[in-house]
């Protein structure tokens, strides 16, 4: 017993002094590919261009309370451009749904990190204004 795994060893060895891999080696399935996170915008990757508006629509609820201001959003720009999530930051009542709702319909322009079109998380605001 003792003879066969010296053996086996020395082929081992000599196998890998060679450069060569055992056959077990080319029996398993290759590594899944590195999954890539989200990029923020700012440094080397800019801000991409939004290239669809989707206006949204002034609630007529907040119209009657005479509320106004801006919803600030964090979306995430999936690999072709579309908003594939989005988060409130800054809330204001009655108006994070519409503003989310605007928001869900936008496209931007793909961006780009060595030459492979990665997501990008970036900050949007939706602003409201009584006329």
């Amino acid at each position: 017993m003792a003879n066969r795994i010296a053996r086996l060893f020395v082929v081992v060895a000599a196998l890998a002094v060679a450069g060569v891999a055992p056959v077990s080696a080319f029996t398993q399935d290759p590594p899944p590919p590195p999954t890539q996170a989200p990029i923020r915008v700012g440094g080397l990757v800019k801000e991409p261009k939004r290239i669809n508006y989707t206006a949204p629509v002034y609630p007529e609820i907040a119209k009657a309370a005479k509320i106004s201001g801006t919803v600030i959003i964090e979306i995430l720009v999936a690999k072709d451009g579309s908003v594939a999530a989005a988060k409130i930051l800054k809330p204001l009542p009655l108006l994070d749904e519409a503003a989310l709702e605007a928001v869900k319909h936008w496209k931007y322009e793909v961006s780009y990190l060595a030459n492979e079109p990665v997501e990008v998380l970036m900050i949007v605001t939706v602003a409201f204004t009584l006329k």
